[in-house]
């Protein structure tokens, strides 16, 4: 159930509570006003009857000496008092009133019809205006919900948005000081306090790496000139590491800014692939994948970054599964997967982080760079798991699908 639902019921239910309230205590004043009002009048007139009977005249509405009355009045009669009795056990509710002078019993009595009648006028009055502002009340209460679900829905959009990476994402101020508002201004505030906090961050991370580019770049060098042996090769590919390392940071940093943008021309997706899959295996043969074409596609698209995304994804397959890991082109699409125990649940749940691998290891930036160029490209990237073992990443170049080429036979 919905917030807009939940106080439109909310409001609904306390007006017609408050109706139901209004309505009994109306109705139970208003009975006992009539009731009191009657009584006194049958009263009256019986003390004016009973000094007609003394005076030997008497009323045609006068009963003398009745065979029957109610049980109660008579009782009271006969302790000496005047007294009054409202009888509801009839088909017509009667009044009645009793006194005793002399030897004679002097009794009047009255329908009490109108009484009632007038009563139940009352009521459909009653349930008639509670009705209709338990209706007007539901549909203020809507109202003012659909206002309030929307500001919040917007509030919620705008922070789903911030989170998903949008850091420009912000809601508009309304005016007033109610807790939406202070909602609104609260959000508004994180946004900007985690935009900048992030930027700060992207600044001092792109300049720590460029910074460390031109010593890197001379250890590299170094590197090279060591004797040949065991030693120098760890050397080296040591500064190989820490150089690809800070060349991927460089290009983070890049894709932050949003200062790449893509160089396209038509190519064949299965090539594109072929070629990704061979930069991403090339000197090592213990890390041989396939590649299969169901169907092959022309694409319109940036072919460099096609092939960084590839090599990417399979490179982590190597580094984080297990083999044998397969690309397969299915029209747009190109699954990458592997034998290993699949993806982390917060990469899935969360999409790559920067710096973090699925082992807790750190440093991890080849899905982060992979998730940027899709981004670049305006292609989707997803990561899932298979059901019975491995990790899938799929890139989606539908949207760049520009003809189907030939049968070339492959």
């Amino acid at each position: 159930m919905g917030l807009r639902t939940k106080i439109g019921v909310a409001i609904t239910a306390t007006a017609a509570l408050v109706a139901v309230l209004i309505g009994l205590v109306v109705h139970h004043r208003t009975a006992r006003t009539q009731l009191e009002t009657a009584r006194e009048t049958m009263d009256q007139r019986l003390v004016a009857a009973a000094e007609d009977h003394v005076a030997g005249v008497d009323r045609s509405r006068m009963i003398i000496n009745p065979d029957r009355m109610p049980a109660p009045l008579r009782r009271a009669v006969d302790d000496g008092k005047r007294a009054t009795y409202l009888d509801r056990s009839g088909e017509v509710p009667m009044l009645w009133a009793a006194m005793r002078s002399g030897d004679d019993v002097i009794v009047l009595r009255h329908s009490y019809r109108k009484q009632v009648r007038d009563l139940q006028q009352l009521d459909e009055v009653l349930w008639l205006a509670g009705g209709a502002g338990t209706a007007g009340a539901c549909l203020v209460g809507i109202g003012l919900a659909t206002v309030a679900g929307r500001r919040l829905n917007a509030s919620a959009r705008t922070a789903e948005a911030i989170a998903d990476g949008d850091l420009t994402a912000r809601l508009a101020p309304r005016g007033g000081k109610d807790e939406i508002a202070r909602l609104i201004h609260a959000v508004n505030t994180m946004a900007d306090a985690l935009a900048a906090r992030l930027q700060d961050e992207r600044e001092v991370t792109a300049n720590i790496a460029h910074e460390l580019r031109t010593p890197v770049a001379g250890l590299v060098a170094a590197a090279e000139l060591l004797p040949d042996g065991r030693p120098a090769e760890m050397v080296r590919e040591r500064a190989q590491r820490v150089r690809s390392l800070v060349e991927d940071v460089l290009e983070v940093a890049r894709l932050d800014a949003d200062a790449e943008r893509a160089d396209t021309d038509v190519r064949a997706l299965g090539e594109l692939t072929r070629r990704a899959v061979r930069a991403a295996t090339a000197g090592d043969p213990a890390h041989a994948a396939g590649v299969r074409v169901i169907r092959d596609c022309l694409v319109e698209t940036d072919a460099r970054r096609v092939e960084r995304i590839l090599a990417n994804l399979v490179s982590n397959a190597f580094r984080h599964g297990a083999g044998p890991v397969v690309a397969e082109v299915d029209g747009g699409l190109v699954h990458v997967t592997d034998q290993g125990p699949g993806f982390p649940e917060p990469l899935l749940a969360h999409g790559p982080q920067r710096f973090r691998t699925g082992s807790g290891a750190g440093l991890g930036l080849g899905l982060t760079i992979a998730t940027g160029q899709a981004r670049v490209l305006g292609a989707r990237l997803t990561f899932t798991n298979a059901p019975g073992g491995g990790a899938r990443a799929t890139l989606d170049l539908t949207a760049a699908v520009h003809a189907t080429p030939p049968e070339d036979g492959d």
